[in-house]
């Protein structure tokens, strides 16, 4: 398959990189040349402190998706963008593409503060956003809109699985470092219900200017001096991998919650550094069958590079819109973001990397949760094996109850 790509500028503020993607109408039945084009936008952190879980992996997922799909009788383009983790770039970015561009779907983003701001442009424009990064539950709760599903995990699911794991093996008392920007605060808010709620109590918290901190001796020092026995690590990327390594330098005597904490970091931190620390993660490459077939497939084209949830939940949604896009008829596809998104919702989920699911009314991508723990470097048997199975939380359990997100969409 073909690859071309062209860069082009959004007024000065990002950079983007067009993949176009042709495919053969009927499979080998002729050329697609006057056929319809589905054009991807994917939206995501190229540059940041994001960037390895979401990325350029999320771009080659995003490629991965279209060409596994081999679309039938219409072709798709892949545009690629960074936002810089501002939301006004990813707004302004969003808003070129679905105006100027012809892009037809966002795909990823990997900030809630950015997803956020462009699930409303999706909402203007009545194109379509799905989500795989960005944690917000505000997502699919009182932000929530007709035009937006999001995909892997959210900030209820993180805090349920982690934080109420944590209380019950006796960790009853917390203090949180917290990135000062949507995500960071619906982490901290939303782990702070569980805490509470299974009577543990939060002894303090500190947040930090994002992006740009590297430095986090102070917020630990503050964090060792309240006494609690939890570090809640309310942020994700680079910056949970610089918050650990720094508790560790520090000799910081307190169990560590990495609330958000992706392969990747794993990765970049070591099993020495890593080893022992609980986490929630929706999709593992080594899980089961099915999800090693994925990842050995986008592994072959990552230079060796495991995929992260962000980049299962880019492949799975792209699957998933391709297949409603075909069932509905691509043209009533781009014509009315909204109608297609209800028709993503009204149809089952499948693929390797999360199998059988569903969609809610409020946009909420339904599978289970998982609770790991990072191995020890003894227990590991080779590159990427890093994690040992806890616990599973069953799909119907795994996120906030319908009728508690405050989403307008759902009907009391």
């Amino acid at each position: 398959m073909k690859l071309t790509r062209r860069t082009v500028t959004l007024s000065g503020l990002a950079s983007a990189a067009a993949a176009t993607v042709p495919f053969r109408a009927g499979r080998g039945q002729g050329s697609a040349q006057g056929a319809p084009t589905l054009k991807i936008g994917c939206l995501t952190d190229m540059s940041g402190p994001y960037k390895d879980l979401a990325g350029p992996g999320a771009v080659a997922a995003a490629h991965q998706a279209v060409a596994e799909f081999g679309a039938n009788g219409f072709s798709v383009e892949v545009l690629v963008a960074d936002h810089l983790n501002k939301p006004d770039v990813g707004a302004t970015t969003a808003r070129q593409w679905f105006d100027r561009d012809g892009v037809d779907l966002i795909v990823e983003v990997a900030n809630s503060g950015v997803a956020l701001a462009v699930a409303g442009v999706a909402k203007e424009k009545n194109k379509v956003y799905l989500n795989s990064g960005a944690a917000s539950s505000d997502l699919t709760g009182g932000s929530c809109n007709a035009n937006t599903i999001h995909w892997v995990y959210d900030t209820y699911m993180l805090a349920q699985s982690t934080g109420g794991a944590m209380v019950k093996a006796g960790g009853d008392s917390w203090f949180f470092i917290t990135a000062d920007y949507a995500f960071g605060k619906a982490l901290q808010r939303d782990t702070t219900e569980f805490v509470t709620g299974a009577g543990g109590k939060v002894m303090g918290g500190v947040t930090y200017p994002f992006p740009g901190t590297s430095d986090f001796s102070s917020y630990l020092l503050q964090a060792q001096s309240s006494g609690a026995k939890v570090l809640g690590i309310a942020n994700a990327g680079a910056d949970t991998i610089n918050t650990i390594k720094q508790a560790k330098e520090f000799g910081i005597k307190m169990t560590l919650a990495g609330l958000l904490l992706f392969i990747s970091d794993v990765h970049s931190l070591g099993l020495d550094t890593a080893q022992g620390i609980a986490l929630t993660d929706s999709f593992y490459w080594d899980m089961n069958d099915r999800a090693r077939k994925f990842s050995d497939r986008f592994t072959a084209n990552m230079k060796g590079v495991r995929p992260t949830m962000v980049h299962a939940g880019v492949y799975s949604s792209s699957l998933h819109y391709l297949k409603t896009a075909t069932a509905m008829g691509i043209a009533q596809a781009k014509v009315d973001g909204a109608a297609t998104v209800a028709r993503m919702k009204a149809m089952p989920t499948d693929d390797d990397c999360f199998g059988p699911g569903s969609i809610r009314i409020d946009g909420r991508k339904i599978h289970p949760s998982y609770l790991w723990e990072v191995k020890t470097p003894a227990e590991s048997k080779g590159a990427w094996d890093y994690y040992k199975p806890l616990a599973s939380t069953p799909a119907d359990k795994a996120f906030r109850p319908l009728d508690k997100g405050g989403c307008s969409l759902v009907k009391v």
